[in-house]
This record gives C-alpha cells, sequence and structure tokens, in this order.
C-alpha cells in the first residue's frame, strides 16, 4: 500500500477541525489538564454532558508527571485511592493510611478513561480571557500557546460554555483574568484572590475540597487553583485531595445541569 502524505494531512486536518466545531457549545468548560481537571471531565462526561478541556501545554497531566522531586511517585490516602480503584490504577499500602501509585499509571489511565467516558481534550490551547454576560460568565476565549509564547497578535476565538471550571493549579489563571473585570472573588474574607501558603500537607489536603466551588457566577475553581484562591497551604505530591476535588466540582455543575 503506497502512503500519500497529503492523504494523511486531509485526515488530521478535518477530524481534527470536526471536532473543534463540534466543541464550540459546551456543558463545561475545563481550563487545566492535571489530576483535578481530568477527574473533573471524566464525572461530568460520564453522566452524558459535553465537556471539554483545553491544556496550555502540549503534554496533560500538569505537576503529577514528575511525582516528588523527579521520582515518579505519588501518594494518596484512604478516599484518594477509592478513585484510583475506581479508574483501577494500582496503589500500595504503605503503611497507615499511606498509598503509593505510579505517577505515570495514574495520569495516563485518568486520560485514557476520561477520553473514553466521552470528555473532549485539546493541547496547546490557551485561554487567554473569558466570556462575560449579565455579569455571568458564558464562555472561554482561547488562542493557540505558540502565539502567546511568540507574543504574536493573533485574534482569538470563542468557545460557548454554560460553566467554566479554573483547573488551572497555582496560578489560578482564569480566576485572576475574571478578578480584573468583575472585581470580588465570592466567599473570600478580603474580596481579592489571596494567593497559596507554604508546604503543609494535612491542612492544605482538606483544604482544597473544603475550597473547591463557585467563584464568580459560573465559574468553578478545583485543585491547587481552589487553594490559591482561597490563601491555603499547598500539599506537594499528595494527590487524594485533588482527584476529591474534581469529583467534587463535578458533582456541583451536575446538580445545576439537570
Amino acid at each position: 500500500m503506497v502512503l500519500n502524505e497529503v492523504t494523511i494531512s486531509k485526515a488530521i486536518i478535518s477530524k481534527y477541525m470536526e471536532e473543534l466545531i463540534d466543541n464550540t457549545n459546551l456543558d463545561v468548560a475545563i481550563a487545566g489538564g492535571g489530576p483535578s481537571g481530568i477527574t473533573a471531565g471524566y464525572y461530568l462526561a460520564k453522566e452524558g454532558f459535553k465537556v471539554a478541556l483545553f491544556e496550555k501545554r502540549v503534554s496533560i497531566g500538569g505537576g503529577a508527571w514528575g511525582g516528588g522531586m523527579m521520582f515518579n511517585k505519588i501518594v494518596v490516602q484512604e478516599e484518594g485511592k477509592k478513585i484510583l480503584d475506581e479508574f483501577d490504577v494500582n496503589t500500595e499500602r504503605y503503611e497507615n493510611n499511606y498509598y503509593v501509585a505510579d505517577a505515570i499509571e495514574m495520569i495516563t489511565t485518568l486520560a485514557s478513561k476520561a477520553c473514553k467516558s466521552g470528555l473532549k481534550i485539546f493541547n496547546l490551547i490557551n485561554i487567554e480571557d473569558i466570556v462575560i454576560k449579565n455579569k455571568k460568565i458564558s464562555g472561554i476565549v482561547v488562542n493557540w500557546t505558540a502565539a502567546e509564547m511568540a507574543k504574536i497578535h493573533v485574534d482569538p476565538l470563542v468557545i460557548k460554555s454554560k460553566f467554566v471550571i479554573d483547573a488551572t493549579g497555582h496560578d489560578c489563571e482564569v480566576v485572576k483574568a475574571v478578578e480584573k473585570k468583575l472585581g470580588p472573588v465570592l466567599n473570600t474574607e478580603t474580596g481579592r484572590i489571596v494567593g497559596e501558603k507554604p508546604m503543609w500537607a494535612e491542612k492544605g489536603e482538606k483544604a482544597v475540597i473544603k475550597n473547591t466551588g463557585e467563584v464568580y457566577p459560573n465559574l468553578y475553581v478545583a485543585g491547587m487553583a481552589a487553594n490559591s484562591v482561597y490563601g491555603s497551604y499547598r500539599m506537594g505530591p499528595i494527590f487524594g485531595g485533588m482527584l476529591l476535588s474534581g469529583k467534587k466540582v463535578a458533582e456541583l455543575i451536575r446538580e445545576r445541569l439537570l
């Protein structure tokens, strides 16, 4: 069989464009492809909602790939283990309530199961702004990451979405963009993004679940973005809170979509 380079190119372009066009009107748009974003996408797509995740980097997984200091192992406790069990990710008990998982297996398995559930992932796309109508978030403004990195002025495109999840991690990029336009963040003492505190795993794990929720009308935070907004501690390479945060935000949005 003779390979035709033009046919290969046409197949890639046409199928990608079909998917992009099909995802210009969403139930939920997720910013950031770390564990919390992927987990949220899995649970929402599994329910039959139209969900797409936008990751600005070439690879998804956030900070989980490297485990702790490039030792590609991560730790979860009992509740986080239950979610990994649901995804069929192998865990090994270390001691007491500590379980160790392979970081590579975790991310690749989460991503695979999420995609098979119906989540569409677009990498190399940056959410550079947000659509706000009647003081409610109603979509995202997207552009190629390469254009941003090269500082080329290229006008973006808009994706309509009923809800948006900021799962961009420590930088809470979407919330920062909205804060400039709408002012005070909901439920914070100061009405501003507080910024994360130093590492304290016990407090950070609990806080990330507590902080997961709506910060502006139709905009939710999950994962480390939630702790950054509310000024809670970071927790390092323990990821149960991230998984539980992703599941919680999916449940909160699901209730409003039904």
